[in-house]
C-alpha cells in the first residue's frame, strides 16, 4: 500500500502524520498551561516556558539542510519521520514519574527534547508533502494537515485535561506514547517514491550549488519579507493560544469547562476554518485569501479584548474563543499555502523550514510579550496590542510575489 499515490491517500495520511503531532501540542500548549495556572503558577512563567518550547520550532531550519542532504534511496524522509517519532517517545518517558506540573530542570530538558524532535519530524513531514503533493492541491492538503494537527490537539489539550482529572499523569502520558508509537507504524503504509526520485537527482548535486541555491535564495527580497510577514502576522492569535487556559481560569470558568471547550468548539472551528481556508487559498489565489482571513482574526481578537474577565461574562468569552478560532483555521491554512509557493524547489524544505520557523519564533515572543502584558495591564491589552502586530503585516502581503527572474517558486 502506497497512500501518496491518490489524493484520498494523500489527504488521509497527512492528516494522520499531523495528527502525532498535535497530540503532543494539544498536551504541552493547552493542557500544560491550564494546569499550571489552577497549582499556581503566574502567567509570567507559564509564558516563559511555552516560549522556550517553542524555540526548537523557530530555529529547525537552521537544521533543516540536513534532512535534505542526508538521504538517500535507502534512507528516505520516511526513515527521519519515524526516527524523529521514536525520540519524541522517549522524550515523553520521563514525564511518568516526574511532576507535570512544575517546571524542574529534568521536566525542562526533557520537554525541549521532545520539541526538538517534533521540529525535525514537522520539517521531514512538510518536505514529503511539498515532494508529493501538487501546486494545485496545496491549499487544500494544507487543510487536512491541519484538521489531523487539531483533531490531536483536541485529544490531548481539552481531552487531556479530562483524561488527566479522571485517570491521571500517568494514563495521559500512556496515551500520548501510544499515539506516536501508531505515528512510526504510518511508515508501513507508504513510500515516498516522489521524494526517492528527487533525492537520486540531488545526490548528483555538489554541496556548492546546494550553497549556490541558498545563497539565491537569500538574496531575494521577497525571501525576507515572507520571513518578516510569518514572524509577525499571527502574533494576535499566537497570543490567545498560549493564554486562553489561564485568562478562562481568572474570568472563573473551571477546568473542566476550559477542557470541554478545548476539546470540541475549539477544535472543531479551528477544523472547519482550515478545510475552508485551505480551499480557498486553492480557488481565490493565496494573497486575497491570506489577506481575508487576516483581517478575520484581527477583528475577532479585538473583540475578545473588549469583554471583562468576570464569572459573568465566561459564556461570551467561550463564544469569542470560537470565532478566534475559526479565523485561525481559515489564516492558517493559506497561509501556508502562500509558503509553500514561495519555496524554491531546489531547496527542498530548507526555505519552507524557515517560513514555518518564523512562524514559531512569532509563537514564542508573542506568547512571551502577551505573558508580560498580560501580568502588568491584564489581558485585553495584551490581546489589543498583539492584534496590533498583526494587522500591520498585512501590509507586507502585497510583496509576496513570484519573483520571476529569482529563486522563488511559483505564487
Amino acid at each position: 500500500m502506497n497512500l501518496l499515490r491518490l489524493p484520498r491517500g494523500r489527504r488521509a495520511l497527512f492528516a494522520a502524520l499531523y495528527f502525532t503531532e498535535g497530540a503532543p501540542i494539544g498536551f504541552l500548549w493547552w493542557a500544560l498551561p491550564t494546569v499550571m495556572r489552577e497549582s499556581g503558577g503566574d502567567t509570567q512563567q507559564i509564558g516563559a516556558l511555552l516560549s522556550l518550547l517553542v524555540l526548537p520550532w523557530a530555529l529547525k531550519f537552521l537544521w533543516a539542510p540536513f534532512v535534505d542532504v542526508l538521504r538517500g534511496p535507502r534512507w528516505t524522509l520516511r526513515g527521519w519521520i519515524a526516527t524523529a517519532q521514536l525520540v519524541m517517545t522517549a522524550s515523553l518517558l520521563p514525564l511518568l514519574v516526574l511532576d507535570a506540573t512544575s517546571a524542574t530542570g529534568w521536566l525542562v530538558a526533557a520537554l525541549v527534547l521532545h520539541a526538538f524532535a517534533a521540529a525535525t519530524q514537522d520539517v521531514a513531514i512538510d518536505a514529503l508533502a511539498i515532494a508529493a503533493t501538487p501546486a494545485s492541491e496545496r491549499g487544500s492538503i494544507n487543510g487536512w494537515m491541519q484538521a489531523g494537527m487539531l483533531l490531536g490537539r483536541a485529544g490531548f489539550g481539552g481531552g487531556g485535561l479530562l483524561i488527566r482529572a479522571r485517570f491521571g499523569d500517568r494514563a495521559l502520558v500512556l496515551a500520548l506514547i501510544l499515539v506516536l508509537l501508531a505515528g512510526v507504524a504510518l511508515a508501513f503504509l507508504y513510500r515516498d517514491s516522489a521524494s526517492r526520485q528527487r533525492v537520486r537527482s540531488a545526490a548528483q548535486t555538489p554541496l556548492r550549488s546546494f550553497a549556490h541555491h541558498l545563497r539565491a535564495a537569500l538574496a531575494s527580497r521577497a525571501t525576507w519579507l515572507a520571513l518578516a510577514f510569518a514572524a509577525t502576522s499571527g502574533a494576535a492569535f499566537e497570543a490567545v493560544g498560549g493564554l486562553a487556559g489561564p485568562m478562562l481560569v481568572d474570568a472563573g470558568a473551571s477546568a473542566e469547562t476550559i477542557g470541554h471547550f478545548f476539546l470540541l468548539p475549539a477544535v472543531a472551528a479551528m477544523l472547519a476554518g482550515a478545510l475552508v481556508g485551505g480551499r480557498a487559498a486553492d480557488r481565490f489565489g493565496r494573497r486575497r485569501a491570506v489577506f481575508g482571513t487576516g483581517l478575520a482574526v484581527v477583528v475577532a481578537v479585538l473583540a475578545l479584548a473588549s469583554l471583562p474577565a468576570q464569572p459573568s461574562s465566561i459564556a461570551a468569552h467561550l463564544g469569542i474563543l470560537c470565532a478566534v478560532y475559526l479565523a485561525i483555521g481559515l489564516f492558517t491554512a493559506a497561509s501556508y499555502a502562500l509558503f509553500m509557493d514561495l519555496c524554491d524547489p531546489r531547496l527542498g524544505a530548507t526555505q519552507f523550514s524557515a517560513y514555518m520557523g518564523a512562524t514559531n519564533l512569532c509563537e514564542a515572543w508573542a506568547v512571551g510579550a502577551g505573558g508580560a502584558v498580560a501580568g502588568l495591564r491584564g489581558y485585553p491589552a495584551a490581546f489589543a496590542i498583539l492584534a496590533a502586530a498583526s494587522l500591520l503585516s498585512l501590509g507586507l502581503l502585497p510583496w509576496l510575489r513570484r519573483d520571476a527572474s529569482g529563486p522563488l517558486g511559483g505564487e
